[in-house]
């Protein structure tokens, strides 16, 4: 179990760091509840204790880790299904497993297409999403800011 003050990853959310554990009542059943304030917005996400594995919430990468995202951003991008349909599930998908390195996969073949051809409107948010989620866990593991973590990814990518 996290504790307050800790910094975690909410997968499709980003990190954040954990404000608060309390109990709520909802639909007539209490539950205990982290509150998850997020770096990159005035949001605070709640998520439940008890499903907080389930949900795939972990803890932020260490400082040494940053290097092998580092990385995943600068190596060849993985080859796409030429249909956006595909493309966006299997690329939500990847964001669904907040493993931050397929996360950063997903950002850089993204960033990566749209400087070829224009991504569509729905690849567009998703990449916006992604690259939030990613600046988000760089944030609380570099000690930097969302714009020093922006400025890392572009730089790498």
């Amino acid at each position: 179990m996290f504790k307050v003050g800790d910094n975690i990853v909410y997968p499709l959310y980003g990190a954040g760091t954990i404000s608060k554990i309390e109990d709520k009542e909802i639909l007539g059943e209490v539950h205990k509840y982290y509150f998850m304030s997020l770096p990159h917005s005035r949001m605070d996400v709640m998520i439940p204790v008890d499903n907080s594995d389930a949900i795939g919430v972990r803890g932020v990468i260490a400082a040494d880790q940053i290097e092998a995202v580092l990385d995943v951003l600068r190596s060849e991008s993985e080859p796409m299904p030429a249909n956006w349909n595909k493309r966006f599930r299997d690329n939500t998908d990847k964001l669904k497993t907040g493993d931050i390195r397929m996360v950063a996969g997903v950002v850089r073949n993204l960033v990566r297409s749209d400087r070829v051809k224009r991504l569509s409107t729905g690849e567009k948010k998703l990449l916006g999403n992604a690259k939030q989620i990613l600046e988000s866990e760089l944030v609380l593991a570099a000690g930097i800011t969302m714009a020093e973590a922006d400025a890392m990814i572009e730089q790498n990518i």
